[in-house]
């Protein structure tokens, strides 16, 4: 397995273990997962029109995470630092002064 094929897999189990039901685990986890590979911010990836409609997608579909995710920080960056990896889209994202000042949990809590 390549980097990616990983980082999509952890991104996966990490979804499905939070899905509503089992057809959010197992078709909106993976399809998900694979395009949080992909270079933009997640809610564009995912063909949405804003972030606000993606966090009301993940409070849909992944309930308990999104209970847990601090408002303050993107949720590709919020996934990828959940699986202690960096989603290849951040390396050259214009936007990491924004999405990097939350540190998970203890300081953004």
């Amino acid at each position: 397995m390549n980097e990616l094929e990983i980082m999509e897999q952890k991104v996966t189990t990490l979804l499905k273990s939070y899905a509503a039901n089992e057809f959010v685990a197992r078709e909106m986890a993976p399809l998900v997962a694979q395009k949080s590979l992909l270079e933009q911010h997640l809610y564009q990836d995912l063909g949405f029109p804003n972030r606000f409609v993606m966090g009301r997608f993940m409070k849909t579909n992944f309930p308990a995470l999104a209970a847990q995710k601090p408002k303050d920080i993107l949720w590709k960056k919020y996934i990828y630092d959940t699986i202690g990896m960096v989603a290849p889209a951040c390396f050259n994202c214009s936007d990491q002064i924004n999405c990097f000042a939350c540190r998970l949990a203890e300081e953004c809590a």
